[in-house]
């Protein structure tokens, strides 16, 4: 019986596949928004006008700052949400939808379009615990229906900008590359490599987001490039006599300064760089500057790669290793000391009602209301944050959050990647010191987001209303 289920579901989704229907971004969202979608429906709140904001309660332990990425493909999302119909046939099947799926519904999905606005931050801004990062105002329905996708693109790509925004900075004037492609999925990957440039990585590995966003490409050959071949030096030179332009060669898969002194003997003077996968850079690096060096491969880079985080990257600098880029892949798309944000979703105001809503169970209060963030700058360092309302006004500060979309159009072009990523620079750059630091020892940070007095207030008010009615 249970094999029978089993080949019977398959054969469904054979049928679904046979169909040949443009797929949309739809169900990409969890089950229980739209039940609660089609909950909203038939007990007619789904017009409802509210507003959601999206935010990070408290940064990880090993966070000081966290920088935004994710928006771009949000606002495509946005902009082109829809059912079509292979997505309601499949909804008309599922069991705990079926009782739900009426004509009516069914036929108010077909006819859906995202009609609310967006405020939120730019691409590569810089923001803190609490802080809103983006505002849904819109019908109950349709903010509630894309809570899923907000936070997974905002979680995942935030997460990247961070911690790659940590790894150039600790590289100071030296390249990194992204070369995580095979440490996440497919499509992950490529928003991974987005993420990493927008926060200063030079270039990535990945095709595909080489394709899409005009990345620059990285790229030299595997350990399995050198073994294929019978000898190190040939392997080497068929590399260079079929890439001639600053060839950058592996070297570590027998011995490093062996495998050094094959590449200069190979490249010559057309020898771009070596790479160094393995073994105590601290040690071999310079050793292998002076191989480059002695054979007038001044020129030359040496790029290291192999397990290398901000961390690692920083200690070899200070122990004076002559490197001149690194290629950093599981640490930037699957970082070991933090691998989420945490970021939630969470309603804050009933326009309909007229009233800001909080949330008060332990460890998880949020803020009513309708939210900006005032950046207090002096000297052009920024010297904190105040969460605050959109009406307010605070001296030396500049409002973070901008709109976006009014009505489900877009109100402003979508920036140019090569701008967000200076934007991202200019956030970082106003950073102080201590935030910026990423080193194990250093102290807490001492980086402070205030609440407005009205927002204070506030809090209170609802507080009262709600445990004390």
């Amino acid at each position: 019986m249970l094999s029978a289920i089993i080949v019977s579901a398959r054969h469904q989704r054979g049928n679904r596949a046979a169909l040949g229907r443009v797929r949309t971004d739809a169900l990409k969202a969890d089950l229980y928004q739209l039940k609660m979608a089609a909950g909203y429906f038939h007990h007619g709140l789904h017009a409802k006008r509210v507003s959601f904001e999206l935010f990070v309660r408290e940064l990880p332990p090993e966070r000081r700052f966290v920088l935004a990425a994710g928006l771009e493909h949000i606002l495509q999302y946005l902009a082109n949400l829809r059912f079509g119909e292979a997505e309601l046939d499949y909804l008309a099947h599922v069991p705990e939808l079926r009782s739900a799926m009426t004509f009516d519904f069914m036929e108010f999905l077909r006819a859906f379009r995202f009609r609310g606005d967006v405020m939120a931050l730019p691409e590569g801004s810089v923001f803190f615990a609490n802080e809103p990062i983006l505002r849904i105002t819109g019908s109950l329905l349709e903010a509630q229906l894309v809570e899923t996708y907000l936070l997974s693109r905002i979680n995942t790509e935030s997460s990247v900008a961070s911690k790659a925004a940590r790894i150039a900075h600790a590289a100071g004037p030296t390249e990194v590359v992204e070369l995580g492609a095979r440490r996440a999925s497919p499509e992950e990957a490529v928003a991974a490599a987005r993420a990493a440039y927008i926060a200063g990585f030079a270039g990535t590995s990945n095709m595909e987001a080489g394709y899409r966003y005009d990345i620059p490409l990285r790229g030299t050959a595997a350990h399995s490039w050198i073994m294929a071949h019978d000898t190190e030096l040939e392997a080497f030179t068929n590399y260079v006599a079929t890439f001639p332009r600053h060839a950058i060669l592996l070297v570590d898969t027998y011995e490093t300064l062996q495998g050094t002194r094959r590449a200069i003997q190979a490249a010559g003077a057309r020898l771009g760089g070596v790479r160094l996968d393995s073994g105590d850079l601290v040690t071999l690096a310079p050793l292998v500057r002076r191989e480059l060096d002695a054979a007038g491969a001044k020129e030359a880079i040496i790029f290291a790669s192999g397990d290398l985080n901000e961390y690692r990257i920083a200690e070899l600098r200070a122990a004076g290793a002559p490197i001149d880029a690194w290629g950093v892949g599981t640490e930037v798309v699957r970082p070991r000391d933090t691998s989420t944000l945490g970021a939630v979703y969470k309603i804050v105001y009933d326009h309909g009602e007229d009233r800001p809503v909080a949330k008060f169970s332990q460890g998880k209060t949020t803020l009513p209301g309708l939210h900006q963030v005032y950046r207090t700058f002096r000297d052009g360092v920024a010297t904190h944050d105040t969460i605050g309302f959109p009406s307010e006004f605070h001296v030396d500060s500049v409002p973070q959050l901008v709109e976006w979309m009014a009505d489900g159009r877009l109100v402003r072009e979508l920036p140019s990647l090569s701008a967000v990523r200076a934007h991202a620079r200019a956030q970082l750059a106003a950073l102080p010191a201590v935030v910026l630091d990423h080193t194990k020892d250093s102290p807490a940070s001492t980086y402070d987001v205030r609440w407005s007095h009205g927002l204070k207030t506030l809090l209170e008010d609802v507080r009262s209303r709600e445990l004390h009615p």
